[in-house]
Parts: structure tokens; sequence; C-alpha cells
């Protein structure tokens, strides 16, 4: 038997590339990263994040605002010390 005749037969016996499943888990790991970047670009554009007010940033309206803050965290607080403490708050009534 001649060595160009075991080497045609090799060759016609051979799979198509698509028939090997390593391939598609090769491809499959860039398909599912482009995906998911299209649905993060698709929420990035549907829900935008809200815009601050220009006073939350500023520094020198903070201590004017601690007042105001501190008033607006009352209930918060209360309830954070009530589940750390078992304690009913008594109100200001």
């Amino acid at each position: 038997m001649n060595t160009n005749t075991l080497t045609h037969s090799k060759v016609s016996q051979a799979k198509p590339w698509w028939s090997f499943g390593m391939v598609w888990m090769i491809i499959a790991g860039p398909v599912v990263v482009v995906v998911a970047a299209f649905a993060t670009l698709y929420l990035a554009i549907t829900i935008p994040d809200p815009v601050l007010p220009t006073e939350a940033l500023n520094p020198r309206n903070a201590i004017e605002n601690q007042e105001k803050l501190d008033a607006a965290m009352a209930p918060a607080l209360q309830a954070r010390n009530h589940a750390a403490t078992g304690v009913v708050p008594a109100s200001k009534k």
C-alpha cells in the first residue's frame, strides 16, 4: 500500500469543523459577552440615572441642610433602633 493512499483516506474521513463540540464552546463565550453587552446598553439607554441636584454636591450647603436631613432621617433612625433593641420609641404627640 502506498503512503499517498493512506493519507488520502484519512483526509476523506475527517469531520467538518462544526461537528466538534469544543468549537461551539469556544465560539459561545464571545457570543454570550456580546449579547450581555447589548442587554446592558439597552438597560443603560432605557433607564437613565437620576440627576442629582447641585445643592447636594455643594459642601457649603451640607452644613445648612444637616438639620433638615436629621429631621427627615428621624423615622428611619427610630425604626433602625427599634429593630436593633426591640424597644418601641416614644411618640412625640
